[in-house]
């Protein structure tokens, strides 16, 4: 009888030997790799910034004296209230006489337009000068290369003195004019704003308007003022003179109002006048 035990194991045995006989080789399987992605760059957005509009600031409230040539310079004065609004606006030209010639423009019953001075003078600086009349004529004395016309003014005002040797502004009431004076060119006009570097003016008959004015400081140096806003009555101007930091002697009121007026050729500059004058202060480089 056949042990059932050894006849399974036979079996078994040569049922290996055939499948290794028959030359087959078993392929263990591929391992599947799954692959991570690349990871792809986020691209970088470049923001560039708008120009931003340029910043303009306000100029300052006082320019300091600033030097146009050699003998002038000028200045620039803002002047605000309490909440920084602006108010007035000064502009000053201070002239070393020994370097520019003083001269006076007079056409009787003829007023001119500043430009129309200037093309005709050719001067470096016109300015209008002292009052007139409806006729256009100068009240006060004139004196225009040394020929006089008009009458002066007595107990009041002051007189400008244009000479080859220099400047002179004048109280007429310290110095009353004297007919046998001479001069190549003089002006008179009222009232005096400052006097021996105080207030000369204090009354208040007067309302605000644009202002002229002509002074002469401790140097001797000529300031050529104009207020073109009309801010100041003459009492005020004249106590604002005074206390200022411009060294004035002796400063006397030129006509304002729509008279003032002021042609600077180099640099350029202009503070129109309103109205034709017959009067005009002319300044040129000697």
């Amino acid at each position: 009888m056949v042990n059932c035990k050894w006849l399974i194991v036979g079996l078994l045995v040569v049922g290996m030997t055939a499948c290794a006989g028959s030359g087959a080789t078993a392929v263990p399987p591929t391992p599947l790799i799954l692959s991570t992605p690349t990871p792809q760059s986020t691209p970088t957005l470049q923001v560039i910034p708008s120009p931003l509009p340029p910043v303009t600031l306000p100029p300052p409230a006082d320019t300091d004296w600033q030097p146009l040539q050699p003998g002038l310079e000028r200045r620039t004065i803002r002047l605000l209230d309490e909440n920084g609004r602006q108010t007035e606006q000064l502009t000053l030209l201070r002239i070393d006489p020994t370097l520019f010639d003083f001269r006076l423009g007079y056409s009787p019953g003829q007023p001119k337009p500043l430009a129309t001075w200037q093309q005709e003078t050719g001067a470096l600086i016109v300015m209008n000068g002292g009052f007139f009349t409806e006729e256009y004529l100068a009240t006060g004395l004139i004196v225009v290369e040394g020929q006089a016309s008009g009458s002066s003014y007595v107990g009041f005002g002051g007189m400008v003195t244009l000479n080859e040797g220099g400047v002179d502004v004048r109280s007429l009431v310290e110095r009353p004019y004297d007919p046998t004076e001479t001069f190549d060119y003089a002006l008179q006009s009222f009232p005096m704003l400052v006097l021996n570097g105080a207030p000369a003016y204090q009354n208040a008959d007067f309302d605000a308007a644009r202002r002229t004015v002509i002074g002469v400081d401790e140097n001797g140096r000529v300031l050529l003022i104009f207020a073109s806003w009309g801010s100041f009555t003459l009492a005020e101007l004249s106590s604002y003179l005074a206390s200022a930091d411009f060294g004035l002697v002796n400063a006397l009121n030129l006509d304002g109002g729509t008279s003032t007026g002021l042609i600077l050729t180099d640099p350029a500059q202009e503070i129109p006048a309103f109205t034709a004058v017959p009067t005009v202060i002319l300044v040129y480089a000697k």
